[in-house]
């Protein structure tokens, strides 16, 4: 008769469990203390400076007002995609507020994606910890502070996907396909990037003999579908969209200053990626998984359209290959993580990291004054005001422009505000309205230059930047035109 007692564990089993609870504890203890780390440009302003986040809290007050029905000529549609991250926002404002709700569901989002595209380059390459610092200026490079958050969020899901589906297992697939349709609701980009991946690396597992074909097919589906979309629709294509195709433009965020920062990402790429070669072969980099996906990616930033106006909406696709560059930053990042890294590496790295967060602490300083001063004029107006800003800096982001919005909520009307007159958000004009401009067209020379006022936009107030940095406020006439005003307050090299 077998005995029912439990057998006493092994002296080898003790010893090995409590040495497992040790490092899972020290593991997660280094994602926590890596996570406050990552959150610190969240919290070290007085405000979050990211170009449409400013829109993004706006709409979330105007969705508010439409709900208590004190926004006549606006609705709320239903939408399925472009919307994840305004769902967040809206969330939160309602239960903590307009300042809490940013920084949140930013700072959420930001871990979304570093962790996202840390487990993607783990997964792919190897769990490389000193290209964590390079994750993160790209994490809050260029479309960071575009405020393109919905674009972001669904990247960082995409990376999820791909790192959890990586190996095509069926419930890793199954678990990549639910992230993908979280994804979709945040934005289709992304998704279709991925989706495009896992098709791809399908296709090579299936026919490891064909890969050269495959490739070659993939990039005349891609010259296909440029072709395509020029025929159905306005696009824009221009060679210049070799830039974007190693992610450095996402570390040239403000200003000319950042050449140090996107020349120092770039020279970090190389370094990294001779150092793969010259421990693995150029043959087994090339040969590997990762490289046709960096290969093919590259070849859709450059060949596709970076503009493109899509049936249904009033507003063009943007700005679509400098989104998709941080792909290939993230891209290049798991292909340098191929290398074993040399301790100088590192500190270069360390180094460039640095530099490229002091850059940032002091541009968002100086914008925070701006805003300073935004707020500081429209106390002057009278309540509900409607208003409009053409302060322009002619920096690579859009820096200035949807600061007025945030500054607006619950004292005034941001009147040149893009996002119901676009037909790309849930928040839409749907009827007459003295809230927003009623036409894409008439918001975009608003906030552009060469508007004219008419009669139906008046009351209406403009503030515009002196040429010593200091904010005015107008009382604007019918026939009057609403030109650019220049701004120039951001730290500049010595």
């Amino acid at each position: 008769m077998k005995s029912t007692r439990a057998s006493k564990p092994r002296p080898a089993e003790t010893a090995v469990a409590p040495a497992e609870s040790r490092e899972r504890a020290a593991a997660w203890r280094r994602y926590v203390l890596a996570s406050a780390g990552l959150l610190i440009p969240c919290f070290w302003q007085s405000r979050l400076q990211a170009g449409d986040l400013g829109s993004h809290i706006y709409n979330a007050w105007l969705a508010e007002l439409i709900r208590h029905g004190q926004a006549p000529g606006l609705s709320i549609v239903p939408q399925t995609t472009n919307v994840l991250f305004d769902f967040l926002l809206s969330g939160l404002f309602g239960t903590v507020g307009s300042a809490a709700a940013q920084r949140i569901a930013v700072s959420l989002a930001v871990l979304v994606f570093v962790w996202g595209a840390f487990a993607f380059v783990a997964v792919t390459a190897r769990r490389e910890w000193s290209l964590l610092p390079v994750i993160a200026m790209l994490a809050y490079g260029w479309v960071f502070h575009m405020g393109f958050f919905n674009f972001y969020l669904s990247l960082g899901l995409c990376f999820w996907a791909l790192a959890i589906g990586w190996k095509l297992a069926p419930r890793g697939l199954a678990a990549a396909a639910l992230l993908l349709v979280v994804a979709y609701v945040a934005h289709g980009m992304p998704v279709a990037w991925a989706a495009a991946v896992f098709g791809y690396r399908w296709l090579a597992r299936r026919l490891p003999a064909k890969r050269g074909q495959i490739i070659i097919t993939a990039v005349v589906a891609i010259c296909a579908l440029h072709i395509a979309m020029s025929a159905t629709m306005m696009t824009r294509w221009t060679y210049w969209q070799f830039k974007r195709l190693t992610g450095v433009d996402q570390a040239w965020v403000f200003d000319d200053k950042y050449w140090v920062t996107g020349t120092g990402l770039l020279l970090i790429w190389i370094l990294l990626l001779y150092e793969a070669i010259r421990q693995n072969g150029a043959r087994r980099l090339a040969g590997g998984e990762l490289f046709p996906v960096a290969a093919l990616t590259a070849a859709g930033i450059f060949l596709l359209p970076s503009w493109a106006w899509l049936p249904g909406y009033h507003h063009a696709l943007v700005f679509i290959s400098e989104r998709m560059s941080l792909t290939m930053g993230i891209l290049f990042a798991a292909l340098s993580a191929t290398a074993q890294p040399r301790g100088w590496h590192r500190w270069m790295i360390g180094v460039l990291a640095a530099v490229f967060f002091v850059f940032l602490f002091l541009d968002e300083r100086a914008l925070n004054g701006f805003e300073d001063q935004t707020r500081d004029r429209l106390a002057q107006l009278p309540a509900m005001a409607r208003v409009v800003s053409n302060a322009d800096a002619d920096l690579r982001v859009n820096a200035l422009t949807h600061i007025i919005d945030r500054e607006c909520i619950g004292r005034c009307y941001s009147y040149a505000n893009y996002e119901p007159s676009s037909g790309q958000f849930r928040i839409r004009v749907t009827g007459p309205t003295a809230i927003v401009a009623p036409t894409d067209k008439d918001s975009s020379r608003m906030q552009n230059g060469g508007y004219a006022v008419k009669e139906r936009d008046l009351p209406l107030y403009r503030l515009a930047a002196a040429g010593d940095g200091s904010l005015a406020v107008e009382s604007m006439a019918v026939g009057e035109m609403i030109g650019v005003s220049r701004w120039n307050g951001l730290w500049e090299l010595p």
